[in-house]
C-alpha cells in the first residue's frame, strides 16, 4: 500500500502541475522528476502483484530517470553555478544512460549490478541535498533563507526518517515508511514551488495542516463506522489513512480536470459553471474586502508620524548651518515622501475607486495616452509605434483607468530600455471561447522579463527595482479584473516583454 501510495501521490502531482497555466522550468523539471518516481513506483507495485518483465523494466526505466532529473531540478531551483552546473544533469543523464545500456548485457544478472544501480541513485540524491544546504548556507538572510531552509529541512529529514527502513530489513515487525515519507516530501516540495512568498507558504502549510486534522477526523469516523456496521471486518487503519491522504491532495487536479472536462462537454453553460467552480475568486473577495477595510487604518498610522517627522526636519533645516548637516535633513525629507508616496500606492491598491463604465472608443483612449508618454522626458530616446485596428467595437470602460493602467505598462517599458529602444501599441479584437474581447498589446525590445519572475510580477510588493514598491502591476491587475477583464504577459528573453490588456465586449 505504501508503494502504491507514493505512485499515486507522484502522478497526481505531475498531472496538477501540467494542469497549470504558470508551469516554468522549476515547475516542469518537477512534474518530470515525479513522474519518474511514478513510473519506479508504478512498476514496482504491479510487478508485486503480477509479476512480467514489463513492470520490471518500467521500475527500472523509472529509477534511471531519477537521478538525471533531480540534478535538473534543483539546478533550475538554487540556480547558483557553484552548487550545481548545468553539464551535471548532462553527465548523470549519461551515466543513468550507460547504465541503462547495462541492463541488456549479463551484467545486470549479478548481485553487484543491483547494488551499484542503488549506489548512484542515493549518491545523486545525496549530492542534491548538500547542493541545497550549502546553497541555503550562503544566501544572505531573508524571507528567501527562510523558505529555503524549511524546504532544507524538511528534505534532510525525509531522508532520515527513510533509514527507518533498515529496521524493516533487520527485523520485520517494522512496516517500510520511506515511500509514505517520500510521498509527504514531494507535496511540500510541490507547495514550496508554487508558493513562492513567505506569507503563502506559511498560509498554505497552516491549510495543509488543517486538511491533515481533517482527513485524520474523517480517517477515525471511517474506521469506527466500518468497525461497527462492518461485521469486525476492517481494513487496516493506515490504509484508509493513506486512502483519505490521497483523496486530501487529489481534490484540485480533480476539480480541474472536471472543470475542464464539463466546459468542453457543455459549451453552452461555461459561465454556470464557472460561478460553480469560482470558489477561489470568491476567497479572493473576502480577503480584499478586509484589505480595503484595514488599509485605511494603517494609513493614518504611519502618516500621522510622517508628518511630524517631516515637520520636525523641515525645521532643523532653515535650523542648522552646515552643508553636511543640511545634506543629512534632506536625505530624512525625501524618504519621509516616499514612504508617503507607498503608503499613497497602498491605499490605492487596498480602495481603487470603482470605475465609471461607459463606452468607449479603444483607440481613443491608447492615443490620449501616447500623447502623455511623448511628452515624458523619459521617452526622448524611444521609438512609439502604433498600429491601431479601425472599426473596433466599444466597451464599456473609465477612460482615467485605462489611460493609467497604459501608462504605468508603458513607462515600465520605457524604464526597461535606457539606452533606447522601440515602444509598440497596438489594439486589435480577439474572438475566443472565453468571449469576444478587444484587445491592447504594448510591446517594448528591452531585454525582457526574467523566467522566474513571470509568475510574481502581478503580486504585490513584488519589484526588480531598487526603488520600486511593486504595486504598479498589482493596481493595473485590479483596475483591469473590475473591468471585467486581465492582463497577461509574456517575455521574449533578448528581446522585450509584451502585455496584453482585455477588455470584454458588451453583448
Amino acid at each position: 500500500m505504501e508503494i502504491f501510495t507514493l505512485a499515486a501521490v507522484s502522478l497526481i502531482i505531475s498531472v496538477s502541475i501540467l494542469l497549470r497555466r504558470d508551469r516554468g522550468p522549476i515547475l516542469l523539471s518537477f512534474a518530470a522528476l515525479c513522474f519518474a518516481v511514478f513510473l519506479h513506483k508504478w512498476g514496482q507495485f504491479f510487478g508485486s502483484v503480477v509479476p512480467s518483465d514489463f513492470w520490471e523494466t518500467t521500475s527500472f526505466l523509472g529509477l534511471l530517470g531519477i537521478p538525471p532529473l533531480a540534478v535538473a531540478f534543483f539546478q533550475n531551483l538554487v540556480k547558483d553555478r557553484h552548487v550545481l552546473r548545468r553539464r551535471d544533469a548532462a553527465v548523470t543523464a549519461l551515466v543513468s544512460i550507460a547504465l541503462g545500456a547495462a541492463s541488456f548485457t549479463p551484467f545486470r544478472e549479478r548481485f553487484s549490478f543491483a547494488l551499484v544501480l542503488e549506489i548512484y541513485v542515493i549518491g545523486i540524491l545525496l549530492v542534491c541535498l548538500a547542493a541545497l544546504i550549502l546553497f541555503t548556507i550562503r544566501r544572505t538572510a531573508g524571507p528567501e533563507k527562510k523558505r529555503f531552509l524549511y524546504l532544507t529541512l524538511a528534505c534532510t529529514a525525509a531522508f532520515l526518517l527513510s533509514l527507518a527502513d533498515l529496521f524493516q530489513h533487520l527485523h520485520g515487525a517494522f512496516p517500510p515508511l520511506s515511500n509514505i515519507f517520500i510521498a509527504i516530501l514531494l507535496y511540500f516540495v510541490l507547495m514550496f514551488v508554487t508558493h513562492t512568498q513567505m506569507a503563502e507558504l506559511r498560509e498554505i502549510m497552516a491549510r495543509t495542516l488543517f486538511l491533515a486534522i481533517i482527513t485524520v477526523t474523517a480517517t477515525l469516523m471511517a474506521w469506527a463506522i466500518l468497525r461497527l456496521f462492518a461485521g469486525g471486518t476492517t481494513p487496516p487503519f493506515t490504509h484508509l489513512m493513506v486512502a483519505s491522504f490521497l483523496i486530501v491532495i487529489a481534490i484540485e487536479p480533480l476539480r480541474e480536470i472536471l472543470r475542464k472536462l464539463l466546459m468542453l462537454l457543455f459549451p453552452d453553460s461555461r459561465e454556470l459553471l464557472r460561478s460553480l467552480f469560482a470558489f477561489d475568486a470568491k476567497l479572493e473577495r473576502e480577503k480584499s474586502l478586509l484589505l480595503e477595510e484595514m488599509a485605511p487604518v494603517f494609513a493614518h498610522e504611519i502618516r500621522n508620524p510622517l508628518g511630524s517627522i517631516k515637520g520636525a526636519a523641515q525645521y532643523l533645516r532653515s535650523e542648522v548651518s552646515s552643508d553636511e548637516n543640511r545634506k543629512l535633513v534632506d536625505v530624512i525629507i525625501e524618504e519621509v515622501n516616499r514612504l508617503n508616496r507607498v503608503v499613497s500606492q497602498f491605499l490605492n491598491f487596498a480602495r481603487p475607486y470603482q470605475p465609471d463604465l461607459k463606452p468607449q472608443d479603444i483607440n481613443r483612449v491608447v492615443e490620449r495616452a501616447v500623447d502623455i508618454i511623448r511628452a515624458n522626458i523619459l521617452s526622448e530616446k524611444i521609438t512609439i509605434q502604433t498600429d491601431l485596428r479601425s472599426e473596433l467595437p466599444a466597451v464599456n470602460a473609465d477612460p482615467e483607468q485605462l489611460v493609467q493602467v497604459i501608462l504605468n505598462i508603458a513607462m515600465n517599458a520605457i524604464e526597461a530600455m535606457p539606452e533606447g529602444g522601440t515602444l509598440m501599441l497596438r489594439t486589435r479584437r480577439i474572438e475566443s471561447d472565453e468571449g469576444d474581447t478587444v484587445a491592447i498589446a504594448i510591446r517594448d525590445t528591452g531585454p525582457g522579463i526574467r523566467r522566474e519572475d513571470m509568475k510574481n510580477i502581478f503580486k504585490p510588493f513584488f519589484t526588480t527595482k531598487e526603488r520600486g514598491v511593486g504595486l504598479g502591476l498589482a493596481i493595473c491587475q485590479r483596475i483591469m479584473r473590475g473591468h471585467g477583464g486581465h492582463i497577461r504577459a509574456k517575455s521574449l528573453p533578448g528581446r522585450g516583454s509584451i502585455f496584453i490588456i482585455r477588455v470584454g465586449i458588451p453583448s
